[in-house]
């Protein structure tokens, strides 16, 4: 298949130009400009917010006059992430793609279709003349993947939908009904580095090649966490003998699981080949641990210069709280009748040394609001106990409960089952969505997520079904012709 091939062919036209358009998460300044230029070239009503949220409303066609205002609704900003050696700017460069069989997915970075396909369906139903609907409007969120910042900031009197489609999920299929709440909680040590005592020697082991994935749609799939896995070398060592900690850097983003890490440490020179003999053997342990959900994983240590090291005892410290703190599911649903739903997680997001600071990142989730709390004090727990100089939390965003009398999902499973007959499966999602946010300054929007399937999304293996675009649009077209 070639890319000039692909169906629909409005969606992936789009698609093709934002890809073309530097837009990570904090500077979607070209990305606002472009949509800004979209909607007023074909008269339609445009509104760019403080924010630098985008809002563009089309009338509806003939005879639908009557019918409810549909919002539709997807973010702009991309998960900016690519292999070790590629070379990209993400602030200036275009993201290039490619047709790799039934997927299309990108050169080595992230493909963007998180939530550039949304956008893209978004601008084909505004372009099109011959889709019936009712009065739409169409918005397109900033800062969706590092904040929310976009629909956190939303005006409550800006929205005249009365149901909303959000299309940022990633299952053709499944109709996602609520969402989990999230908070991010971030722990920073504060040290002098002084110079090594003499008769050390100087190791650097690095692991790369692992999955990674999503912090929400991924936490329950058993993939390993670079971090937490360098963590625990560095704990047993230390419980075995001397160490001290030259850096430990893993992981870039608050909402995705670390693929890679590196750590440099200094042992008695004496004890320098118990170190390599202990790599060895733990990363064949580790090996197997993983062996069905991280099948290129790779470890490698190797000899480095010396140089100023974290002070013993702080490093310790930072080592313990790293193999303490949890990664991973906590708890699953109680209704085991919606099957092994996950309700709590958290997440070792990142592990960063500076010259006088350790800064490690976690990201909390879950779709009962109390147990993200209990959640969020675990993992503080875990900080004061080690002494972290300064602990601080995001103001996290809520969940979204299910609508039980739900119109537009109701709407939505008719149309489904008519076009593809069967019926979709409904069910929540451990991400977080934007519906949190939005339900909380629109208490009456009825609201429904869906999307084409997508896998790896927030790593460079990053793929979509080519196939499920075009259902979930036909899907979409469908519902819009249908609500009265």
């Amino acid at each position: 298949m070639n890319k000039k091939d692909l169906k629909p062919e409005s969606v992936f036209r789009f698609f093709s130009e934002i890809n073309l358009i530097p837009r990570p998460s904090k500077h979607e300044e070209k990305m606002i400009e472009y949509l800004r230029k979209f909607g007023e070239e074909r008269g339609l009503e445009t509104i760019v917010d403080t924010t630098g949220n985008v809002l563009i409303r089309k009338a509806a066609t003939p005879g639908m006059e009557q019918a409810p205002v549909i919002t539709l609704q997807s973010h702009m900003d991309m998960v900016c992430d690519k292999l070790v050696g590629k070379e990209i700017n993400f602030l200036t460069d275009p993201i290039k793609t490619y047709v790799d069989g039934e997927w299309l997915t990108a050169e080595g970075t992230t493909l963007g279709a998180d939530d550039g396909i949304g956008c893209a369906m978004e601008l084909a139903i505004l372009d099109a003349d011959d889709i019936v609907h009712g009065p739409i409007e169409c918005l397109f969120t900033v800062d969706e993947e590092t904040g929310l910042t976009g629909a956190n900031n939303l005006d409550g009197s800006l929205l005249k939908g009365e149901m909303l489609i959000n299309l940022d999920s990633e299952d053709e299929g499944l109709f996602y009904v609520s969402c989990a709440g999230g908070k991010t909680t971030t722990a920073t040590y504060k040290y002098n580095k002084v110079e090594a005592p003499k008769d050390l020697f100087f190791l650097k082991a690095t692991l790369d090649g692992l999955t990674g994935g999503h912090s929400g749609d991924d936490i329950n799939k058993k993939r390993a966490n670079a971090a937490k896995i360098l963590a625990r070398f560095l704990y047993l060592e230390q419980e075995k003998r001397p160490l001290w900690l030259v850096s430990f850097n893993s992981g870039k983003l608050h909402n995705a699981i670390p693929r890679d890490g590196e750590i440099i440490f200094a042992v008695p020179f004496a004890d320098k080949e118990d170190v390599r003999a202990d790599w060895n053997i733990f990363s064949s342990e580790v090996e197997e641990e993983f062996l069905v959900t991280e099948k290129n994983m790779h470890f490698h240590m190797e000899s480095a210069s010396c140089a100023p090291v974290i002070p013993q005892e702080t490093g310790k410290r930072i080592i313990t709280a790293l193999q303490a703190l949890h990664h991973g599911v906590f708890s699953v649903v109680q209704d085991l009748s919606l099957g092994n739903l996950t309700e709590t997680s958290s997440n070792l997001a990142s592990v960063k040394t500076e010259d006088a600071e350790f800064t490690i990142v976690t990201s909390q989730r879950s779709s009962v609001m109390s147990n993200l709390t209990n959640m969020v004090n675990t993992i503080s727990a875990v900080f004061q106990l080690s002494g972290a100089d300064s602990i601080v939390h995001n103001d996290g965003y809520p969940a979204w409960k299910m609508n039980p009398d739900s119109k537009i999902r109701e709407t939505a499973k008719e149309c489904y089952i008519r076009l593809y007959g069967k019926e979709p499966t409904i069910i929540g999602i451990h991400a977080g969505l934007e519906c949190g946010l939005f339900s909380e300054r629109y208490p009456h929007l009825d609201m429904l997520s869906i999307g084409p399937t997508m896998r790896g999304v927030h790593s460079p293996d990053e793929r979509l079904l080519i196939s499920t675009v075009g259902k979930v649009f036909d899907l979409v077209v469908e519902i819009l012709k249908s609500i009265n």
